[in-house]
This record gives C-alpha cells, sequence and structure tokens, in this order.
C-alpha cells in the first residue's frame, strides 16, 4: 500500500498563514460554492468543506488538485493579496483629463498604484489629431472606434477607422492619430505598459 503525501506547507507560507481560509477566499473571489469546487475538483464536498474549516490539512499534491480547479499556482495561492481596497468602479468624473491640446484623453484607474496598463475615453473634435511628429514608446496598444471617424497611421500604413473599427499594434512602430471628420470621434483605447 502506498504511503499519502505529507501534509506539507510550502516555504513561503508564513507561520499564522491560514490555509483553509485562503482557499474559501480565493473560491468566492472565483463565484463558485463549496459544492462546485469539489465536483471540478474531483474531490468530496465534505473535503472542500474540512479544508475550509482547517479541520483537514490537505497535502501539496491534494491542495496543487483543488487549485488546478481555478486554475492557479501554489505560488499564486500563498501570495495572493487578498486585502487590496483599490478602486474598482469609476465614474466619469473620476477620470482626469491625461490629454493635451484639444484631444481629450480619459484616464479609468488613475490612481491605482503599479498600474500595468492605460485605459481611455478619447474625444478628438473634428480636424484634430496627435500632432505632426509620430508617436514611437515601448509597449503595444489597441483601440475601437466609439462614434465619428478616426484616421490612424502606423508606419507606410494609414486607414480611416468607423464605430466598432479598431487597431492593435505595436507602440515601437511610429503612429499618430487624426480626426478626419466633421465631428467628434469617440474611441476607447488601452496601451500597456502605461504610457500616461
Amino acid at each position: 500500500m502506498a504511503e499519502s503525501e505529507p501534509a506539507v506547507k510550502p516555504p513561503d507560507l508564513k507561520d499564522g498563514d491560514d490555509v483553509g481560509s485562503r482557499l474559501k477566499a480565493v473560491r468566492r473571489m472565483h463565484g463558485l460554492s463549496q459544492r462546485e469546487l469539489a465536483k471540478r475538483a474531483g474531490v468530496t464536498n465534505a473535503t472542500i468543506s474540512l479544508i475550509e474549516q482547517n479541520r483537514v490539512s490537505p497535502s501539496v499534491g491534494s491542495l496543487r488538485k483543488v487549485l488546478d480547479s481555478f486554475p492557479m499556482s501554489l505560488a499564486e495561492f500563498f501570495t495572493l493579496q487578498f486585502d487590496d481596497s483599490s478602486q474598482i468602479f469609476f465614474r466619469a468624473d473620476e477620470m482626469p483629463d491625461m490629454g493635451t491640446g484639444s484631444v481629450e484623453h480619459r484616464l479609468l484607474g488613475s490612481g491605482i498604484q503599479g498600474r500595468e496598463m492605460s485605459i481611455l475615453y478619447e474625444v478628438y473634435p473634428a480636424g484634430s489629431d496627435t500632432g505632426p511628429e509620430m508617436l514611437s514608446h515601448t509597449g503595444e496598444e489597441g483601440g475601437i472606434v466609439v462614434s465619428g471617424q478616426l484616421e490612424v497611421t502606423v508606419g507606410a500604413e494609414a486607414a480611416v477607422l468607423g464605430p466598432g473599427d479598431g487597431y492593435y499594434f505595436s507602440s515601437r512602430r511610429p503612429h499618430r492619430f487624426r480626426n478626419p471628420g466633421d465631428c467628434d470621434c469617440i474611441l476607447v483605447s488601452a496601451n500597456s505598459p502605461p504610457s500616461v
């Protein structure tokens, strides 16, 4: 008869950290009931319940099997921060205009520390543009036109985009934007890493 795997806490788990509470928080974060998680992991509902109550200490292998249901690695499980109180929802008046000149660039989540992307609500008035010089920087960017028209030039290629049309390219390629229409162009765009 094979020996079962010993119950071992990975070395990055601090004394006092609670596997059961972490599992419960991760399960709730993913919107799963104990029963749904048990079914996905191929274990009994009682097993999940006992782990969450800290009445059973799962082996590394057993915990890995449960975490594969999310999917999530052991490292992610033990380092995930649950006390993140960052703002999630933003009203229009909470997005500062980061634009220059006549182009409006409203930045979503401007106060979030360590932001890894910029999401912008942009308004290009008729005839406005990003300037005569082509832009170039690290990262990637993309956007979708909500209304109006936007001429996007990337290197030697150019296209006039309308509502529902979009673009996505490496920001290292020289680029510029211009509204050739006679009304405002509204655009939702993103770039990573954040340039604003």
